[in-house]
């Protein structure tokens, strides 16, 4: 189902990504505007090398669970199925390679289209729309991420440059030490009701080359933008470095719109090392199902090797699953078991239409803060079908760990409709570029908006992530 460049172009980029390598808050600066206006305009002029047809794919390629060397051989990719909630499905499945073959040249890059949402940046609406939900779903138990409150700590150089990767800690109510890192922009991001934060706060920063410097802080008397910011001694330094685990969701009801992600994701993959010259990128893959299937969860380590992880993401298949829930909570406690290094920007881009099961939502939730405690930042892609559970638990832990919530649409035409989101404004482009934005977006510190002849058609009112509209959210009952 990938899609695959031509031979040379392929080789040129591989070779490209090998001999060099490959965040968040809005910023009102000329200088943050014009580098998020290059980077957005670095991705649109991408655009052209995504529309060519594809040949046929590679063979496959075996898989490693991160916590042992051994590896187990890919079944052939069938794809299967459309989610229809808690129902049983009539899967379609094709499983001769002539069809396969045949379904991946089919699926070209550019052919989704999505929207994104930013609960951080609006934090009325958020509120609104989480509160409604947990009184209709008291039985859930999921916390509030209260986007109104935020303590924002950012660190910042002598040059008064962000310092990405310091070390930001703190003691929540009941004695506990809570560390976060800071993100590209130089920020950490705390909840006080969630953190269980006193009111009088101490908290300590730590970064390399730097002394430790300590804080006291009346959280009563926080300013509008609720940001305290610490001056080191040492120069800021931006991440020059990108961790992405791609974690998706492969039962049959995936099945629709599995081939065409394989193709966005390809083409995104492929322009990580365009988004800033010189970054070391290394790319990972969970792939899940639920219990009883053919597996739970496989995995492929970290790699530098985007050839080789492009062919092991093709070798995927849709299949399993059955009820409406999967096994989120397995796959995000895999992905706590790889090796993210410190000082990369760390992004985990999960693909998925199903929520974890009722039972084990809370250490679904459990492994996302232990992402967030590592500066992870968890990047859902919903896919069509999504209901509120789901929906609720991915717009969370995306405001948790200071990201967005993407959802897919339907202005492509693939796949089953697309359940409209809970919010007030968006805008649609292509999924490929949205991604690419929201990774540069998050390894650069700065917002990045698409060009204008990238937009394919808005809903509210935008205004760079901001909903201007006071409309409520649609809340379904």
């Amino acid at each position: 189902m990938t899609a695959y460049l031509p031979a040379r172009l392929l080789s040129l980029t591989v070779a490209a990504i090998l001999l060099g390598g490959c965040s968040m808050h809005r910023e009102t600066v000329s200088e943050a505007d014009a580098s998020a206006t290059a980077v957005a305009a670095n991705i649109a002029h991408e655009a052209v090398a995504k529309s060519v047809p594809p040949p046929a794919p590679p063979a496959p390629v075996g898989l490693m669970a991160p916590a042992a060397a051994a590896s187990a051989s890919l079944d052939a990719i069938a794809i299967s199925g459309s989610r229809m909630r808690a129902s049983s499905e009539t899967k379609a499945t094709a499983t001769s390679k002539s069809e396969r073959e045949e379904a991946r040249q089919q699926a070209q890059s550019g052919t989704l289209t999505a929207g994104d949402y930013d609960d951080l940046l609006n934090p009325r609406q958020y509120a609104r729309y989480a509160e409604h939900y947990l009184q209709e779903h008291a039985q859930t138990g999921l916390p509030f991420v209260d986007t109104r409150t935020p303590v924002k700590i950012r660190v910042t150089g002598r040059d008064g440059q962000p310092v990405a990767f310091a070390d930001v800690a703190t003691i929540d109510n009941r004695g506990n030490t809570l560390r976060l890192p800071t993100a590209a922009n130089g920020t950490a991001v705390f909840f006080p009701s969630l953190d269980e934060l006193p009111e009088r706060l101490q908290f300590s920063v730590d970064a390399k080359g730097s002394p430790s410097v300590q804080r006291t802080v009346d959280l009563a008397r926080l300013g509008s933008d609720r940001t305290l910011t610490v001056e080191l001694p040492i120069a800021g330094h931006a991440p020059a470095a990108l961790d992405l685990l791609l974690a998706i969701d492969t039962t049959g009801s995936m099945g629709d719109e599995l081939r065409y992600l394989q193709a966005e994701l390809d083409s995104i993959i492929a322009s990580l090392r365009r988004i800033r010259t010189g970054t070391d990128i290394r790319v990972g893959l969970v792939v899940y199902r639920d219990q009883g299937d053919e597996y739970v969860t496989r995995t492929v380590a970290f790699t530098r090797d985007l050839a080789d992880l492009r062919r092991q993401l093709g070798e995927q298949r849709a299949d399993g699953g059955g009820d409406y829930p999967e096994a989120v909570d397995r796959a995000f406690a895999d992905a706590n078991r790889f090796d993210w290094r410190k000082d990369a920007t760390k992004v985990m881009l999960h693909v998925a239409d199903a929520p974890p099961h009722d039972e084990l939502a809370d250490e679904a939730w459990e492994q996302a803060r232990a992402l967030r405690a590592r500066g992870v930042h968890i990047v859902p892609v919903a896919a069509s079908g999504v209901a509120d559970e789901a929906q609720y638990l991915m717009r969370s832990m995306a405001a948790l760990t200071q990201s967005r919530y993407i959802f897919l649409t339907d202005d492509s035409g693939v796949g089953l409709p697309h359940a409209e989101p809970d919010v007030p404004c968006y805008i649609v482009t292509r999924l490929d570029g949205l991604i690419e934005r929201v990774v540069a977006s998050l390894l650069t510190g700065h917002r990045v908006e698409p060009q204008a002849d990238a937009v394919l058609r808005h809903t509210g009112d935008y205004d760079r992530g901001v909903c201007r509209s006071t409309r409520q959210p649609r809340i379904a009952q």
